[in-house]
């Protein structure tokens, strides 16, 4: 069973996670699975997966079968499981959480080959309702303080599988990360009494040069402390708390933004791995939040944690977000070739360069 242990001098959780272990990739260098290999994912090989707790189907279709285009189900691998109640415990000064959570994946798309960048705008409508629909159903169990969102794709991001999905995990304690954003825009709140994040969104508009795709209710932009080169992060213009908060009305605003972001980083970043997250307000707190604002934070793997930063907190990030943010405003648009299905970007143009250069640095 999993376990949750707490570093007395940070005050970070840690899971002990043994069921992990197992994972085809956990240890050393293990090739992605690829076309032509079993993928319990695809369609038909819906009985290698545990039943899926939710799907989006075709009518008349029965459960734990095909026909369905978006489809979730429990990690057959979890991080935290739910059949022990969260119990603590002591060991000597030492803390601890019994291994109690909720681990699920989210199966985008049939496809064994589709990302986001390729699915269309209804299909990734259909995966921000999975989103939306599962955290609804975990937040009803008072025992979870936070559900993350996350998604790893490509071998350098965490993947084992390739075929895309995301992930879901609830879990009885509140990530650091996000309470060191909590904190920080607390803070920034009882000095200013405005959100920090909505001061963000509006600093972005004014400068006009971090920004790659905005509409009515969203804005992606790369942020002006990025730690990672092409960091991008979405958010909706209108102060929101809750991501399970989305309205109907702008979830088609959001799928067309993140298609319009996530083709951009594909194409001038030739299908990067990469991770996002989705950070929400945690669940102790109710009704709306003033300081604190749900985005989505999207990280390529460009370059790798070394020591300094793991030895310090620091991330040194090689490529400035304005220029990143030109690179993708200029060898990320589409273009008349790519609507034709070709590729015509040459070796030379100012995207390429510059990228080639940050795959080098490790």
């Amino acid at each position: 069973m999993p376990e949750l242990r707490k570093d007395p001098v940070t005050g970070r959780w840690v899971i002990i996670a043994t069921e992990r272990a197992k994972r085809p990739a956990a240890f050393g260098k293990v090739p992605e699975e690829r076309k032509g290999g079993f993928c319990p994912f695809c369609p038909g090989n819906e009985k290698s997966t545990p039943p899926e707790t939710l799907s989006y189907r075709q009518p008349g279709s029965a459960k734990d079968t095909e026909g369905w285009w978006t489809r979730v189900v429990p990690n057959k691998f979890p991080a935290l499981q739910t059949e022990t109640p969260p119990k603590r415990s002591g060991e000597g000064m030492y803390d601890r959480i019994t291994g109690f959570g909720q681990h699920e994946v989210v199966i985008e798309s049939p496809s064994h080959d589709n990302t986001i960048a390729d699915l269309s705008v209804e299909k990734i409508q259909e995966v921000i309702w999975a989103f939306r629909d599962r955290t609804v159903e975990m937040r009803k169990d008072h025992r979870m303080k936070y559900i993350l969102i996350f998604k790893n794709w490509g071998r350098e991001a965490g993947a084992s599988l390739e075929h895309p999905h995301s992930q879901i995990i609830a879990m009885p304690i509140v990530p650091k990360r996000v309470q060191e954003e909590l904190s920080g825009a607390s803070k920034y709140y009882d000095y200013k009494e405005r959100c920090v994040f909505c001061d963000i969104i509006q600093q972005e508009l004014n400068d006009k040069v971090r920004v790659i795709a905005e509409n009515d209710a969203f804005i992606a932009f790369l942020p002006f402390a990025s730690r990672f080169p092409f960091e991008t992060w979405i958010l909706p213009k209108e102060h929101v708390s809750f991501f399970n908060d989305i309205q109907k009305n702008h979830v088609a605003d959001l799928a067309s933004l993140m298609k319009t972001t996530f083709s951009m980083l594909k194409k001038a970043l030739k299908d990067p791995a990469y991770n996002f997250v989705i950070h929400t307000t945690p669940f102790n707190d109710t009704g709306d939040v003033p300081y604190y604002h749900w985005h989505i934070e999207i990280m390529p793997k460009l370059t790798k944690v070394a020591g300094f930063e793991w030895g310090t907190g620091f991330y040194i990030n090689p490529i400035p977000p304005e220029q990143a943010a030109r690179v993708l405003l200029t060898s990320g648009l589409p273009s008349e070739s790519d609507t034709e299905g070709e590729d015509n970007q040459s070796d030379d143009d100012d995207g390429s360069s510059n990228i080639s250069d940050i795959q080098m640095i490790h």
